[in-house]
């Protein structure tokens, strides 16, 4: 049961890491721009009041709903069916992602964003916050988890076939 208090551990971590930074993104950058890596990464006040990306907006309660009924989903999955460390650790990125913006959806009625990846504008022009990036790198950490389990049992499959044909290739040699 170790894994619960490190589940719960992650949860944590991003939901304050995520909200401290918003705290500090309101008290000092409101309205504002700061040039964090000339040409690369600045960090841009914005309100989102759409999903991911600015997405849907004008869709608050829809998007409460969907979040306290995804996150109470992944939750009961987390709980009841994964096993594996990497996917743990992935839906617990999510879910600590997941209720540091419905915070804010809560309390604001927006979501604070403010990371703003500008180095290829024509391409990424999105700005986002750090429960965005949990959710999304707890969305590939979870899709790579999965690739390799699959990877894993198809070769376990394999290997099982190929151990059959070889212990009934070895009785039809005996019979001769």
């Amino acid at each position: 049961m170790l894994w619960i208090w490190i589940v719960a551990g992650i949860v944590a971590a991003v939901v304050a890491v995520d909200q401290i930074s918003k705290v500090l993104v309101l008290t000092y950058l409101y309205q504002g721009q700061v040039e964090v890596i000339p040409g690369i990464l600045n960090f841009t006040y914005v309100e989102n009041d759409g999903m991911a990306f600015g997405l849907l907006s004008e869709h608050r309660w829809v998007f409460l709903v969907f979040s306290v009924v995804g996150i109470a989903l992944m939750g009961f999955y987390l709980w009841r069916f994964v096993t594996r460390w990497k996917s743990r650790v992935a839906l617990s990125l999510i879910i600590g992602g997941g209720i540091g913006n419905m915070i804010d959806r809560l309390s604001l009625g927006f979501v604070v964003d403010f990371i703003d990846f500008c180095a290829f504008p024509e391409i990424w022009y999105w700005v986002f916050n750090v429960a965005d990036a949990a959710v999304c790198v707890g969305a590939g950490l979870f899709i790579l988890d999965l690739l390799l389990e699959i990877v894993a049992d198809a070769k376990k499959a394999k290997t099982a076939a190929n151990g059959a044909e070889n212990t009934s290739d070895s009785r039809d040699s005996g019979d001769v």
